[in-house]
């Protein structure tokens, strides 16, 4: 049964007794259902006749006042973030952005742009909207009690032996990757001396850890060291992240959105990364005076009193953030017709993009969208609107060519779609 721990310690859901069901040959089949019955909420896992195996209440703790005011004081003793409904202008930008927090699996946004057009800004204003996932309580991988891909091996290792999981709700993650940041803290790295002496594995968590289930945004990503950008490569192409450090092995599940932003003047990306990242958007800097008064004098309401223009958008702020919630909860049921499938995957084949991400992508940011916007079936004009981010980037390089990619997309896709 639920418990309910002291003020520190976040709110506890529920606990949950695991038996010897996530034997190998059931995992594929396992699956979250949820049921109502006498003003309580059951969790529980489905085989695969459909029956729940075993129920766990979820008490209703919404009484424990002292944890609510200390929640609630952490929060603002936080630095204040500039809202995202404040940002001006940047729609290509922003709608990637929230494309990728209804769907994790579009496999993150890439921000190229002009030096001072709020790309960084925009990137950390969407913490606030980040919705709430459930986590294993006090796992430091943000395991998934309901998806064993997304593990960490101690919490198998618990599942297996029968004993009780606390689950918890906790926001999204977002996890800043530093460039000076060492291999090890990004990784992770093996206490030796705990090793020899004690005779066990003593792994302290990196970056990578923390970003598992979350997001993973690196500023100025075009002058990331290479090692770098050789791990972020290995654990966006597994999900997970193995440390191998004086013969003792140790992984970790590594899932998360990686988003980057730089200045294309400072350097190009390596094209085995900017592949990886599964929009790109490109920013310039606003032309019109009116708008860039606005912006300037948004920005310095914010800096004179940043708790009072938080709250002046805080409407605006909760409706966005129900209209992720929801389109998160429908994205499962959007479907895109097969015309629409095999004209998508004619455009990438007449621009000869590489691989099949650019197939991928543009089917699930399509479907985002169409959720964002509240509809169940995907449209043309959803998929002319993300077709560029998903493609433009994915093309070959042409060092003649003086049109911008992303026209090119454009004028491919009404050429097919016509």
């Amino acid at each position: 049964m639920a418990s309910i721990l002291g003020t520190s310690s976040p709110t506890i859901l529920g606990s949950r007794p695991f038996s010897s069901c996530l034997a190998r040959p059931s995992i594929a089949s396992l699956s979250l259902t949820t049921e109502q019955g006498c003003g309580k909420r059951y969790c529980g896992i489905q085989g695969k006749k459909g029956r729940s195996q075993f129920h766990v209440a979820v008490t209703n703790v919404a009484t424990d006042v002292s944890s609510a005011v200390e929640k609630l004081a952490a929060k603002e003793s936080q630095r204040p973030v500039y809202p995202f409904a404040a940002i001006v202008g940047q729609d290509e930008m922003k709608l990637c952005l929230l494309l990728n927090v209804i769907d994790p699996k579009i496999g993150g946004v890439m921000i190229m742009g002009d030096r001072g057009t709020g790309k960084s800004t925009t990137v950390r204003s969407l913490v606030d909207l980040l919705p709430e996932i459930k986590v294993v309580f006090g796992d430091p991988y943000n395991s998934d009690p309901g998806d064993p891909e997304s593990m960490g091996v101690e919490v198998r290792e618990s599942i297996m032996k029968g004993e009780e999981l606390q689950v918890v709700l906790a926001k999204i993650n977002m996890v800043d990757l530093p460039l000076g940041a060492t291999e090890d803290r990004v990784c992770g790295t093996i206490d030796i001396e705990k090793a020899l002496t004690e005779g066990v594995k003593a792994f302290e968590p990196g970056l990578l850890a923390k970003a598992n289930r979350g997001i993973l945004y690196v500023d100025e990503v075009n002058l990331l060291d290479d090692h770098l950008v050789d791990v972020l490569l290995d654990s966006a192409a597994s999900g997970w992240n193995t440390v191998e450090r004086e013969g003792i092995s140790i992984s970790h599940p590594a899932r998360f959105i990686l988003i980057g932003s730089g200045n294309p003047e400072e350097g190009e990306l390596r094209p085995q990364l900017l592949d990886r990242f599964g929009m790109h958007a490109q920013v310039g800097t606003v032309k019109d005076a009116e708008l860039r008064v606005k912006i300037v004098e948004e920005r310095a309401r914010f800096d004179k009193n940043p708790k009072e223009f938080r709250d002046s958008y805080k409407a605006e702020q909760e409706k966005l953030q129900q209209q992720i919630a929801s389109a998160r909860t429908s994205l499962s049921c959007v479907q895109i017709d097969h015309d629409l499938k095999v004209k998508i995957s004619k455009v990438c084949a007449e621009l000869n993009v590489d691989g099949l991400r650019g197939d991928i992508v543009t089917n699930r940011a399509a479907k985002a969208l169409a959720a964002l916007k509240g509809r169940d079936n995907v449209t043309a004009e959803d998929i002319a609107t993300v077709i560029p981010n998903c493609l433009r980037h994915r093309l070959r390089k042409d060092p003649l060519e003086s049109i911008d990619s992303g026209l090119l997309v454009i004028e491919k896709f009404y050429e097919v779609f016509s």
